[in-house]
């Protein structure tokens, strides 16, 4: 099934791009927050598993993706303008669910600290609010590349670091996407990160507070960069909390193997559906998954990219 596809005008004056799956109209939605300059190819594999139980609804942020022809190059996005443009769209679509991936969850969790009525759970992947000395490095490392304009060693970065357990084929859609980069991306790049290296995590994570719905933390045993050891203070500051480590998985979760991609959908289905729909979702996993084994999933992946 084709989405039906949008150009929403957000707040800030920016177009946005959005994707939405109306599957059933008895399905509950799910709306997808990318991470650090992905767009919605970047979501393919989760779509795949969603479209089974949920409405979905995914978008790129203005200077990514098909958003991108849209809006003025000059402008620069920033953490707060990502955050509005989340709770817009929260507001037009109105979601039972949000999923969010590596540095989209700075987005959707101030977005959730302002306690949207239609949002009952959310799914955080692959992001911690502290910067542990892996992550300083690989920024440093970018910020070297970004301002010598090397896109071969950006692209080399990202596949050795974050993306290290990313299959080839995605490595390559990795490389191809950083170079084919125009100017103004790079400049969104190096903005990005010098937000981050800029964030007082303990000012926004204070705002955390104001999330009371349940959240669960989903993270790879294998990454070095978004740990599932730092992500677990977040307990002191959102309530209905959990966390879950997906085993033999770095940062891309469900992007790197068919195993991990099995395990993500089966962990975020039992989290967002009831108990009864979940048992029965498992007995239909189980049998998909057999018939799926000579599927190789990597064929429909789009690029992997982010900056976390």
């Amino acid at each position: 099934m084709e989405p039906e596809t949008l150009l929403i005008s957000v707040p800030g004056g920016f177009k946005v791009y959005v994707e939405h799956y109306r599957i059933n109209p008895s399905f509950e939605t799910v709306i997808l927050v990318n991470g650090a300059l992905a767009t919605t190819t970047s979501f393919n594999q989760t779509v795949k598993y969603l479209k089974e139980n949920f409405n979905v609804v995914l978008y790129d942020l203005p200077y990514a993706g098909q958003s991108k022809q849209h809006n003025a190059n000059s402008a620069l996005l920033t953490k707060d303008d990502e955050v509005d443009i989340l709770s817009f769209l929260i507001g037009r679509f109105e979601p039972s669910h949000l999923i969010s991936i590596s540095w989209g969850g700075v987005a959707a969790l101030l977005a959730l600290s302002r306690a949207p009525k239609s949002v009952k759970k959310a799914v955080i992947g692959s992001f911690s609010p502290k910067l542990n000395a892996a992550m300083l490095d690989y920024l440093d490392k970018g910020q070297q590349y970004l301002e010598s304009n090397d896109q071969a060693g950006a692209s080399a970065l990202l596949n050795s670091t974050v993306g290290k357990y990313l299959p080839r084929l995605l490595k390559l859609y990795n490389y191809r996407y950083l170079s084919n980069l125009a100017e103004h991306e790079y400049a969104q790049i190096a903005f990005h990160m010098q937000q981050i290296r800029q964030l007082d995590s303990q000012r926004y994570v204070n705002r955390f507070v104001g999330i009371k719905i349940p959240v669960l933390f989903v993270n790879g045993e294998l990454d070095e960069y978004t740990t599932a050891s730092d992500i677990r203070p977040l307990s002191q500051y959102i309530r209905h909390s959990r966390f879950v480590t997906v085993p033999a998985t770095g940062h891309f979760l469900d992007l790197e193997n068919k195993r991990s991609w099995g395990e993500v959908r089966r962990i975020t289905n039992e989290f967002l559906l009831d108990a009864a729909e979940a048992k029965a979702e498992a007995k239909a996993e189980n049998a998909a998954e057999t018939a799926a084994s000579a599927v190789d999933v990597v064929r429909s992946f789009g690029p992997a990219f982010a900056t976390s």
